[in-house]
Order: structure tokens, then sequence, then C-alpha cells
């Protein structure tokens, strides 16, 4: 074990260096890290607690979500009866369920075999678990009533969940902030940390607002004032404008293109206006609706709809066949850039609200660094004396190791962008412990051989090669509970799980590889006789 070839020396000693240069970053200001190559911009990103920031807890509306499943199987019904050519009265949403009547005995068992036909297995062909979304039963008399399962609630309010989250990632990305952590807790909640974040206003605006957007006619056929009187169409609704004063407009139900459909959206201003705008473009699918609609409704109003609001509502004057398009609302430029981000990321699958919100202060956060350092300090300096006066030189060889080490976990820590939390310090102090005990174990075995009658080369050859199996068992099954705080863990905890586990790789090799290559330079140096340790 005392014997390194060239390469193999020159190799351990690159892979410490240039793991350590990855810590480098940490050490010069941002304006100035930003002007180095993108590879070298790597750096270790404080947590909430550590710099301060926001804290949301969001809610998704449970009743939303069922209210939206419901009208879809509504929807569903009336297509495939329809299309069954079976008559049917009274299909509505009641008590939690859908219900139909069969106006025709002998259409009964049709009907009921096509209803029955909408209910699919959770989680999709491939589901296994022998449920299914739907449950459609004859309450007799032609009556037939569609619900839907706890099982299959829980699954789409994970799906749900799921996909928000994806959306809110993206809104809060598009707002520029540092790492934010998003994560679901729960069954219907999900938790923003965003670091950094001092006024949570503007982020709760966004994160507030489902952006569902809807691209409608508006129905000609009755003034809005005749619509509020009582006198709307079946296939009409009517909706206010989102400027004040408010302005009533009936506007058609049927989605004529879908947000869905949009692929990018950026604020501008109007070349002859000079107003701010948002410009809009679609994918193949939406260019082509958006086009036939256009050519269909030459002349005729169409709405924008934005969260049952009508942002504006203009006359068609030609088809617009290039797929791209651009809104205008009396914005402000602020509102051009949020309505802009709103569209890029999507739609909210289901309302959110804020049912937590916290802010912590940078002075809180420094206060943190600044116990969290002086821990680090008084735990290091504290082991290094002890070592010093255990193990004399050997030591000294061992600080070196874990100050290497130290540095290495930086580095790892900086090259994957981690976020650094207080428990994180917490866990490369504790790493530092774990890296003396690797050292004190190769030292303990070398005394014990020199006990023995072995002489100093010889026994510390030994010491190294017989605790190699005893540092690997430790390290391994303290890595394996650091992979399981990981995956199991929320917040803070992952956080100590990322620093323990990293810790424990760089032990593993500083401890032994570097320490022995230290060590076997010295015993080639000197050729000692004796062991000072």
């Amino acid at each position: 074990m005392l014997y390194f070839s060239r390469w193999k020396a020159l190799a351990i000693i690159l892979t410490a260096l240039i793991v350590c240069l990855f810590a480098v970053p940490n050490f010069f200001s941002q304006e100035r890290v930003k002007t180095w190559p993108v590879w070298a911009q790597r750096h270790i990103v404080l947590g909430l607690d550590l710099q301060g920031g926001s804290y949301l807890l969001l809610e998704v509306d449970a009743n939303y979500v069922k209210k939206e499943k419901l009208d879809q199987v509504r929807d569903e019904a009336r297509r495939v009866l329809r299309d069954a050519k079976v008559a049917y009265t009274g299909l509505a949403v009641r008590n939690d369920a859908v219900e139909v009547r069969i106006s025709r005995e002998a259409d009964q068992a049709t009907g009921l075999s096509k209803l029955r036909e909408l209910s699919q297995p959770i989680g999709g062909l491939l589901g296994g678990t022998g449920q299914r979304d739907l449950e459609v039963t004859d309450a007799g008399g032609g009556l037939i009533r569609i619900t839907i399962p706890q099982a299959a609630m829980l699954d789409r309010m994970r799906k749900t969940i799921e996909q928000s989250i994806q959306i809110v990632e993206k809104r809060v990305n598009e707002l520029g902030t540092v790492e934010p952590i998003i994560q679901r807790q729960g069954t219907d909640r999900i938790l923003v940390q965003v670091p950094g974040l001092q006024d949570p206003t503007h982020l709760k605006e966004l994160l507030g607002k489902t952006a569902k957007m809807e691209f409608r006619m508006v129905d000609t056929s009755v003034s809005p004032d005749q619509a509020q009187g009582g006198r709307v169409p079946a296939e009409s609704e009517v909706l206010m404008s989102s400027t004040s004063p408010k302005v009533p407009y009936v506007i058609k139900r049927q989605v004529l293109v879908s947000g869905g459909d949009l692929i990018d959206a950026q604020p501008g201003f109007d070349q002859r206006t000079n107003e701010p705008i948002v410009s809009f473009r679609f994918n193949t699918s939406g260019a082509r609706k958006f086009a036939q609609a256009t050519s269909e409704n030459v002349g005729l109003p169409f709405a924008i709809v934005l969260d049952n609001e009508v942002i504006s509502a203009p006359v068609i004057r030609e088809p617009i066949t290039g797929g791209s398009g651009q809104i205008s609302g009396n914005f402000t430029v602020q509102q051009a850039n949020d309505l802009a981000i709103l569209l890029r990321a999507g739609a909210l699958p289901a309302p959110l609200t804020v049912v937590e919100e916290r802010t912590v202060g940078p002075g809180l956060g420094q206060d943190s660094i600044e116990k969290g350092q002086l821990a680090a300090y008084v735990g290091s300096i504290m082991v290094i004396v002890f070592m010093l006066v255990t193990y004399r030189l050997f030591g000294v060889f061992a600080n070196i190791a874990v100050a290497i080490n130290i540095a290495m976990i930086f580095g790892l820590l900086s090259l994957l962008n981690a976020t650094l939390t207080l428990p994180g310090i917490a866990g490369i102090v504790l790493t530092v412990g774990i890296a003396v005990d690797s050292n004190v174990l190769i030292y303990e075995r070398i005394r014990e051989e020199l006990r023995h009658g072995r002489n100093a080369i010889s026994a510390i050859d030994a010491g190294f090669t017989r605790a190699l199996a005893t540092i690997l068992d430790s390290n391994i099954t303290t890595f394996i509970a650091a992979a399981v705080l990981f995956y199991i863990g929320t917040g803070p905890v992952r956080g100590f799980a990322v620093t323990l586990g990293i810790g424990i790789i760089t032990t593993v090799f500083t401890a032994f590889t570097l320490t022995s290559l230290i060590v076997a330079g010295w015993v080639r140096w000197k050729r000692p006789k004796t062991v000072p340790i």
C-alpha cells in the first residue's frame, strides 16, 4: 500500500487539486464570477436559513379539481349519448355525481353500456391496481349516476400537484430567482422556498393566478344587457372585462384555441400606438385551429379570456394564418411582462391558495452563518489539537488530509450548484469527525502492528492495508443512512444528507488514498526505523 507509481500519485494529486479548485468561485463576488467562462461559474448557493428569503405554503383547491372532473365527465356523457343516438333528459352535476335519465326504456341498456365505457383504470392501462376512475350505476327508473371513487380523486390530486409543481417552478424561475426549492407536502400542498427574495408580494400574485387562457367567440345574438336580464343563450355565458370599469360580454362557451397551444409569449410595444402588448406564438396544432377559426369568422368579434375575464375582444379583420398574434388591453409594462410569464409557464390545473407565509430576514440568516462558522471553527480546532497531541507527526498528516477533505467537499458542492443550509453546515462538521475517525483506525492499527513486533515500514503498510475493510464498512453504512435521509427527507434534512454523503465520499478518498500517499512520500524520504506515533 506504500508503493505509488508516478502516474498513480499524479492522478491522486490532480484529482484533489481539480476538485478543490471548483470551490474558488465562492471566494469572489458574483459580479466578478459572471465575467468568467460559463463552466467556471459554479458556486454554492446559500439556503433560505442562511441568506434569508421567502417561504410560501400553497394549497391546491381540491373542490375545484373535483368540479372540473365532474364537468368533464358530464360533457363526455353528453357526447357518447348523442353519438349513440340515445335520448336523455336532466344531464347535470348533482350531489358530487353526474346524473342523467334515459328517456326510452329500450335505450337504457345501451346508454348504461356506453357510459360505462367512459370508466378507465386508475393510472392508465398499465396502472395495475384494478380500480377504475368512474363508478357508473343504475339507480332505477332510467336514472344513471356516475361518481368518482376516492382512489380516483387521490390519483387526480397527485397528477394535479405534479403538474402544478412544474408550472410553479417555471413561473418562479422566470423571475430570475436563485435556486428555488419547490416540492410537494402532503396530498394537496406545495412548498415554495425562494432564497434572497425579501418581498414575496409579486411572487404571490403570479402564483395565485391560474392563467387559463382561451380564445372564444363573442355571442352577438343577444346584447350584454339582455343577457344580464336573464336571456343568456344555453351555449354562452356572461363574462366581465379585466379592466375597470367592468364591462360585460356575452361569450360562447366553445373554446376555439386554448392557452395550452401557446409555445411562446413575450412582452413588447405596439409599433403604431407604442402601448405595451404581449406577442404570442402557437404550436402547429394551435396555429391550424386559430387560422381556421379566424377564417370562418371574419368580421365578427372574438374574445381573449384569461381566468374567466375578457382581456380584449377585437374584431377579426382578416384570417390570421401565421400562427402568431398580439394581445393588447391597456397594460402597464409590468402587467405585460407578468402576463407573458404566465403564458410561457402555462396554466395551473387548479387555483392555488397561500395558507402559510414566512419571510426570513438577511440579518437572521447572517446570524446563522456566524454561529455555523463558529461551530465549524471550534470543532475543527479541537480535532486538529487532538490529532497533534495524540499522533504527533502522523497527526499533521491527518490534519492536512482533513483540510483537503473540507476543500473537496466545498468543491463538489460548488460543482453541483448545491444549496447549503444550516443543517448542511452541521453535516460538514460531522464529516470532519468521520474523516479523523478513519485516520484514527489506521493509526491505531499501525500501533497494534508495532506491538506485535513488526518493523516501522512493515507496520505502516499493514496498518493501511488491514484498516481498509473497517473504514469501508463504517463509511458505507453511514452513506446508506445519508441516502435514505435524502430520498425520504425534505428541505433541510436533504441538505444535511447531501453534505454528509459527499463528505463520506471525499473522506474515503482523503483519509485513505491521500493520507497513504503523504505517508508513502515521507517513508521514501526518511526511511524511518521507528514510527513517531
